[in-house]
C-alpha cells in the first residue's frame, strides 16, 4: 500500500520564465514517482521538464507580471480541469506570494499550508526580511535602504567598497531592462545611478555590506514546517560550485550537516509560525558567524539534495502532510551530493564517490535529459552567435543519449529573477 494519498493530484505552479528550472523537474519525478498525479501550470512549449514521463498534464501559465486575481483565476481554471482537490506548490516568489495572499479564494479546490497571510510577503521581500533579522537578532548583512540618490552615494562609503545592491522584490523586474536583482557595485557612483532607477524597477533598493566568498562559506536550508511547526523533509547543505561562480545558483552542493543553521532555521519558523516549504540561503562571514541572506517561501531547485533513507523530500512532506498522513523516518544521508549538469558538466561526468543525483538525467526518465542536451547545446550556440557575429563557427550538434551534456558556456542571463535573487 503506497504512503500517499495517490487519489489527491499535485499542481506545481511556476510564473517566472525559465524552461532550465530544474526544480519544477525535481518536483514533477519525486511525487510521478510516489504515484501522484502531477500537473504543471508553467512555461512548457521548450522545457525539457515537459519531456518526463512523470508530467501528467501541462497547462498554460498565467503571464508574466500578472496580479494576484489574474492568477487565481488561471488556477481556477486548471481546478476545473483536473476536477478533484489538489495540493498546490507553487515554485517561484511570485507564485508563492500571489497564492499566499489569495488562500481563501483557492480553497476547496486546492490544499495550501496554513501559514500566516502575511509572512511569505514579509520573508521574501528583502527590506523587510532584513527588518525581520534585526527584530529577531538573526544575524544579517549590514543593509541600508536609501531614500535618495545622495543617501545611495553616502550608504557605500558606510557600508564600504565593494558593496552588493539588491532590489526588494526582484520579482518585479521587468524582463529586457538589463537590471539584475542582485549586483555588486563598486563606487559611490554606481549605487548613486542604481537609485535613479528604482522607479523602472518596481521596488526598493537596497545597499549590503559585502562578505566575500570563500571555502564551503555558502549554506543552505531546506525544510518543509508541518502543521505542528516541526521541519521535515529537509536539512543542511553547502555550496561546493555556483553559477556564476561565486555568487550564484547552486551547481554542486552537499548534505552538510550544520547545527547553527538549523538552529536559526527553527527559531526562524517558530518566531514567524511559518508553515509549508522554506529555503534560506546563508553566507559565513569573517567572524564564523552565518548570515541569513534570503528567505524563500517554496522549495530551493535543489531540494531533491535532501531525500533521506525513506525518500522523503520537502514536497513529499508537503503532500503527506496536507492529505493527512504519516511521514515516514528516514536517517539524513550526509555526504550526498546534487550536481546540476548543464550548469557544472565536469562534475556531473566525474564517477560519483557515494549518493548524488543529477537535475536533470535520470534512468528512469531519459527525456527531459535527452532533451537538456538539445536544446542547452542550441541556447548555447545561440547566444555565442550573438555575441561573436556571423564569423563563429556552428556548435556541433549532440549524439547519442545519457547524462553527458557538452560544456557551452552558461550565461549569467540564463538564471531566473529567482536564482539571480540568491546570488550574493
Amino acid at each position: 500500500m503506497s504512503l500517499f494519498d495517490i487519489r489527491v493530484p499535485a499542481v506545481l505552479l511556476r510564473i517566472d520564465r525559465n524552461p532550465f528550472h530544474h526544480g519544477t523537474l525535481g518536483a514533477v519525478r519525486s511525487l510521478g514517482r510516489a504515484g501522484v498525479d502531477v500537473h504543471v501550470v508553467a512555461e512548457s512549449g521548450n522545457s525539457p521538464v515537459s519531456a518526463s514521463r512523470f508530467v501528467t498534464q501541462s497547462h498554460p501559465p498565467p503571464p508574466p507580471g500578472a496580479r494576484a486575481d489574474e492568477i487565481v483565476l488561471a488556477l481556477r481554471r486548471v481546478a476545473a480541469r483536473v476536477a478533484r482537490p489538489a495540493v498546490l506548490i507553487p515554485m517561484d516568489d511570485a507564485s508563492a506570494l500571489a497564492v499566499g495572499a489569495r488562500r481563501d479564494a483557492l480553497a476547496p479546490a486546492y490544499l495550501l499550508p496554513e501559514t500566516p497571510d502575511r509572512v511569505p510577503a514579509r520573508v521574501a521581500d528583502k527590506a523587510e526580511l532584513a527588518d525581520l533579522c534585526a527584530d529577531l537578532d538573526v544575524p544579517h548583512p549590514s543593509t541600508i535602504v536609501p531614500e535618495s540618490p545622495a543617501e545611495a552615494a553616502t550608504a557605500a562609503w558606510r557600508l564600504g567598497l565593494p558593496l552588493v545592491a539588491k532590489w526588494s522584490r526582484p520579482w518585479l523586474l521587468p524582463a529586457g531592462t538589463g537590471l539584475r536583482s542582485t549586483m555588486v557595485v563598486h563606487s559611490a557612483r554606481e549605487a548613486r545611478e542604481l537609485f535613479h532607477r528604482s522607479g523602472e524597477a518596481g521596488s526598493r533598493l537596497l545597499l549590503q555590506a559585502f562578505l566575500p566568498p570563500g571555502p564551503e562559506s555558502d549554506w543552505f536550508f531546506h525544510g518543509y514546517a508541518d502543521r505542528a511547526g516541526v521541519l521535515r523533509g529537509g536539512g543542511t547543505g553547502v555550496k561546493l560550485l555556483a553559477w556564476p561562480r561565486g555568487a550564484g545558483l547552486t551547481a554542486v552542493g552537499r548534505w552538510t550537516p550544520n547545527p547553527r543553521v538549523a538552529a536559526l532555521a527553527e527559531r526562524l519558523v517558530a518566531e514567524l509560525g511559518y508553515r509549508g516549504i522554506l529555503d534560506l540561503d546563508f553566507r559565513r562571514g569573517p567572524s564564523g558567524r552565518h548570515h541569513l541572506l534570503d528567505f524563500n517561501p517554496r522549495p530551493g531547485a535543489q531540494f531533491r539534495l535532501f531525500a533521506d533513507s525513506a525518500g522523503l523530500d520537502v514536497v513529499r512532506a508537503l503532500h503527506l502532510d496536507l492529505t493527512h498522513r504519516p511521514l515516514p523516518a528516514g536517517r539524513a544521508l550526509a555526504g550526498r551530493e546534487f550536481v546540476v549538469e548543464n550548469y557544472a558538466p565536469l562534475a556531473a561526468l566525474r564517477p560519483a564517490a557515494g549518493s548524488r543525483e543529477l537535475a536533470w538525467h535520470a534512468d528512469d526518465d531519459r527525456g527531459p535529459g535527452q532533451a537538456l542536451r538539445r536544446l542547452w547545446t542550441r541556447h548555447a550556440a545561440r547566444r555565442l552567435w550573438t555575441r561573436l557575429g556571423p564569423a563563429a563557427p556552428a556548435a556541433p550538434r549532440p549524439t547519442g543519449p545519457g547524462p553527458a551534456v557538452p560544456a557551452p558556456v552558461p550565461f549569467p542571463s540564463d538564471l531566473s529573477d529567482d536564482e539571480r535573487a540568491s546570488s550574493c
